[in-house]
Parts: C-alpha cells; sequence; structure tokens
C-alpha cells in the first residue's frame, strides 16, 4: 500500500508539470516561414495563429493563388516547431522515454 500512495504522489507531481508545460507552451511562440520570409505564421505553443505577416510585394490579385500556398506552407512550417517545441520539453519531463502514440498534451 505504501508503493502505491507513493505512485498517486509521482503521478499528481507528474500532471502538475505537465500543467506548467502546457501553460509555459501557450505563451511560446514559434514563427514559420515561407517564399523565403515573405509570408510568416506565428503559432503560440497549443498551435493557435497569433499573427500573420505578408510582404506587399505579395498583395497582388493576379497572384492570389500563390499567397495562399505560401501561408498554408508558412502555417505547416510553425506547425512542425510547436510540436517539435513540446516533445523537446516532453523528453525532460519523461527522462527521454517518448510519449505513447496518440497521446496529445495540448
Amino acid at each position: 500500500m505504501k508503493n502505491f500512495a507513493q505512485m498517486m504522489k509521482q503521478a499528481q507531481e507528474l500532471q502538475g508539470r505537465v500543467a506548467e508545460i502546457q501553460a509555459e507552451m501557450e505563451r511560446a511562440r514559434c514563427e514559420g516561414r515561407a517564399g523565403g520570409g515573405m509570408v510568416v505564421v506565428t503559432l503560440n505553443g497549443k498551435g493557435e495563429m497569433a499573427e500573420v505577416k505578408i510582404d506587399p510585394s505579395l498583395l497582388n490579385p493576379s497572384e492570389t493563388e500563390i499567397l495562399e500556398d505560401l501561408l498554408v506552407a508558412a502555417h505547416a512550417d510553425a506547425k512542425a516547431k510547436v510540436e517539435e517545441t513540446m516533445k523537446d520539453k516532453m523528453k525532460g519531463l519523461t527522462g527521454g522515454l517518448p510519449l505513447p502514440p496518440g497521446l496529445k498534451l495540448f
């Protein structure tokens, strides 16, 4: 029974640390770039879009499709950076062990 109480305490500590990491990630910002930096998308650590910057030279109505593609690419770049940042933070928490497949922390 002593081991169970110790396991519960460790689980609560882990849960608290996960909550801290989630709050930290919410404040984090990750930039994704496309078109040589002509489009920049900034996401918070939860993957929510926080900012978009578009070079004025891309605001040509005849090139709408290019701008749309660059926005998607910049978002994908930022999203990959958010996921990598979360993975790196969780490594410290899990002692380097990978998280189970499908487990999402945000």
